[in-house]
């Protein structure tokens, strides 16, 4: 940032002054957080209870159907723009193929003409990856002890077109697999599908900060890491080549993931490319801060908003958050 010649100096100048009252540092607050900013995720299953509470994750619980639609109803009140769904299907439906990811009955295909049946206004995100659907819990088809892009798009374009024809506005693949933005797009034309949105996990990093995710849709059990398709968390110029591609393969939106340890990612992706720039605040982050408040560290609502702003003051456009809820429910408070 080039600053002015103009900035005057002490004592004359004096920068405190714009701080002395609440009202005016309201007044000329350069970033502000709203509602419209906030993308809740939420996971749903397929087990005979409404709410089955997530251990790692204070707080959030998988949801039935049934009680996802009313979830979503209360968050399109509150004003939160869209969902992002993730599932946690039965066991003994996970194999190596993946095959339940693209079941046109399958949880998230019910999920989302639920919720769209009953709240067509809200919108809804839908993760594009297999980790959910195979029996190691990785994001994509092991051939030979290695990830195989080409037989991993080939899924997840067929579980794209399924989430799309179910009522999902927004395909967000998640995988990491080179050149699959372009195939489902090419897929989504070729059906008519042509206002569906992509938005792209384009840098999304082998991180630490995933663990309560794989716990709340049951892929703890994880064989090895995924570090031949994730990015490696030493790097950024990466970053923006994968933004780039992404882009050219006609992404609408791109995602960086994790959130608070990559704000210098979403500043360069945002500055670089200007377009819709979404920032995922991960399990592994919340759970950070609610056992800083456990401990007694930590004031709750300071360390979430302050954490929230953070990622629009990088250059969010958004951000998805499991506090959405909460957070909605204080704005609006």
């Amino acid at each position: 940032m080039t600053f002015s010649p103009l900035v005057g100096a002490y004592p004359l100048s004096r920068p405190r002054r714009l701080r002395q009252s609440a009202w005016v540092r309201d007044l000329v607050a350069e970033h502000r957080l709203t509602v419209a900013d906030l993308i809740w995720p939420i996971f749903v299953h397929d087990k005979d209870m409404a709410r089955d509470p997530i251990r790692s994750l204070e707080g959030v619980d998988r949801l039935s159907i049934a009680e996802a639609v009313r979830e979503a109803r209360e968050a399109h009140a509150l004003g939160i723009p869209a969902l992002a769904l993730f599932p946690n299907i039965d066991p003994s439906l996970r194999n190596d193929d993946a095959t339940a990811a693209y079941d046109t009955d399958g949880l998230i295909a019910r999920t989302c003409r639920a919720i769209k049946s009953a709240v067509p206004e809200i919108g809804l995100i839908v993760d594009v990856a297999l980790d959910p659907f195979t029996s190691h819990g990785h994001d994509g088809i092991l051939c030979d002890g290695k990830i195989h892009n080409e037989k991993t798009i080939e899924i997840l374009t067929r579980q794209a077109l399924v989430q799309a024809e179910a009522g999902a506005d927004v395909l967000a693949p998640s995988d990491m697999m080179d050149g699959r933005i372009g195939e489902i797009r090419k897929a989504l034309e070729a059906q008519g599908l042509t206002d569906k949105l992509i938005l792209s996990y384009a840098a999304k990093y082998a991180s630490a900060f995933y663990g309560p995710f794989r716990d709340a849709v049951g892929t703890s059990a994880l064989k090895g890491d995924k570090k031949t398709y994730q990015m490696d968390s030493a790097n950024t110029d990466e970053a923006l080549r994968e933004v780039a591609m992404d882009l050219q393969e006609s992404a609408d939106m791109v995602m960086v993931k994790p959130g608070l340890p990559y704000l210098d990612i979403v500043q360069r992706v945002s500055e670089t490319f200007r377009v819709p720039t979404f920032v995922y605040q991960v399990s592994g982050e919340y759970a950070m801060i609610k056992a800083a408040v456990n401990a007694g560290f930590m004031d709750h609502d300071k360390g979430v908003f302050e954490t929230l702003l953070a990622f629009k003051r990088a250059g969010a456009s958004g951000v998805l958050t499991y506090f959405a809820k909460y957070v909605a429910e204080k704005l609006k408070g």
